[in-house]
């Protein structure tokens, strides 16, 4: 299953209710789960970013949709990527001209 990592963002109001952070994170754990993917970790980070989460998810729509009703609740800013394993790289590279 892909792998993604998504650097999140507090807004103002996503730090103005932080206290409630562990429960919207058990959502989003619950709402990917339901979605077929798998919560791997979460970090709180130090710097340009807040959190850190890294998930596996069946395919990029299923990430498309948990992210867009992540962001929608206000709280967070989000930036997502896909992330490769070292042997998905690998694969990748055998594959250059």
């Amino acid at each position: 299953m892909p792998t993604y990592i998504s650097l999140l963002r507090y807004t103002q109001q996503g730090i103005t209710a932080a206290k409630n952070a562990p429960a919207r994170i058990d959502a989003a754990k619950e709402a990917y789960r339901k979605a077929g993917g798998d919560f791997k970790a979460i970090y709180l980070t130090m710097g340009q970013y807040d959190v850190i989460f890294i998930f596996e998810a069946p395919d990029d729509e299923t990430v498309a949709r948990g992210i867009l009703t992540l962001s929608a609740a206000g709280n967070v800013r989000t930036e997502t990527m896909r992330a490769f394993t070292e042997d998905e790289y690998r694969k990748i590279l055998a594959g250059l001209p």
